[in-house]
């Protein structure tokens, strides 16, 4: 039986990602183009041409500015989840700001899109033992689900003592539940196997090893990440930059969407609710969720 995997995109302009926190302020993000929608629905296009369904997590600053982009998601039967609202780190954030954040996101998405938020996703996977309040907080806040722990070491992100899988990181009886990214153990070493800049960085054939290897060794479904500015290679350069910050942000932007063209060939893949509804709702996905997903398939159309 082929295993469905968990696309998901993280909605934010090329000028929000944390590495550029000391060269771009937040008082000039409304001044700078933006670029995101014209990304998103290249993305679009292609998920409409393979049929699948994604789960976008949405900065509620972007949905605030495109609202249309956000109900079209909906429309097209993706998930839209919660990306928080200015792309804060939740360890700069005190749990009255972090409470504020998840709730206001949740209320416009749903407003929106009329339907219940109920994923969650921090930037820069910035949950961690450092945060042990968040997670009662968001399930205060009516989610049922987290996808904010990349369980590897890393210098900008990371929690490489988290568990890889699922779980309830509020005992089993709480109704919320964080899911990964994806990650491969051999031995004693933990790679990545989740997207992000790993994806651009080392050749295809690597990601679709691990994938595979997650699918068939471990039998479970990976949860694979990416950005819209990363099939941006004309996005405006951002000044300044020291040099590991230039390359990881620019490291081959050109390439990128042809490795997502042969990712949504070579795998099967769906929103993060359908995929894990049994670990999040505590149920296979129903007939209606079934019904749900097939109706809101599109036509193929050309990939842009």
């Amino acid at each position: 039986m082929q295993v469905h995997n968990a696309l998901t995109i993280d909605v934010e302009d090329y000028f929000q990602v944390s590495a550029f926190e000391r060269h771009v302020r937040r008082e000039d993000w409304e001044r700078l183009p933006r670029r995101v929608e014209a990304n998103v629905e290249r993305v679009l296009a292609l998920l409409a041409e393979r049929r699948i369904t994604a789960t976008f997590f949405v900065l509620g600053w972007i949905a605030e500015r495109h609202p249309s982009l956000v109900r079209r998601l909906s429309e097209q039967g993706h998930e839209v989840a919660s990306h928080g609202y200015g792309h804060k780190r939740v360890t700069d954030s005190t749990p009255d700001e972090f409470r504020a954040d998840v709730a206001r996101t949740k209320r416009m998405l749903e407003d929106l899109t009329g339907q219940p938020v109920t994923g969650y996703r921090a930037p820069s996977y910035s949950m961690s033992s450092a945060t042990p309040w968040a997670h009662g907080i968001l399930q205060e806040e009516g989610y049922r689900y987290s996808s904010s722990l990349y369980p590897i070491s890393h210098d900008h992100y990371g929690d490489p003592l988290a568990p890889r899988f699922p779980f309830a990181p509020l005992g089993p009886e709480a109704s919320l539940v964080e899911i990964p990214i994806a990650t491969i153990q051999l031995g004693v070493r933990r790679l990545p196997a989740g997207g992000g800049g790993y994806f651009r960085l080392f050749p295809y054939v690597l990601s679709r090893w691990a994938i595979r290897r997650l699918n068939h060794i471990d039998q479970s479904p990976a949860v694979f990440y990416f950005h819209p500015w990363e099939i941006d290679p004309d996005q405006p350069r951002v000044s300044g930059l020291p040099p590991r910050s230039r390359f990881r942000h620019y490291l081959n932007l050109d390439k990128c969407f042809a490795r997502l063209s042969r990712l949504t060939e070579d795998f099967a893949w769906s929103r993060m609710d359908d995929v894990f509804a049994e670990a999040i709702f505590g149920h296979s996905p129903d007939r209606a969720t079934q019904a749900r997903t097939s109706a809101a398939l599109l036509p193929k159309a050309s990939v842009a």
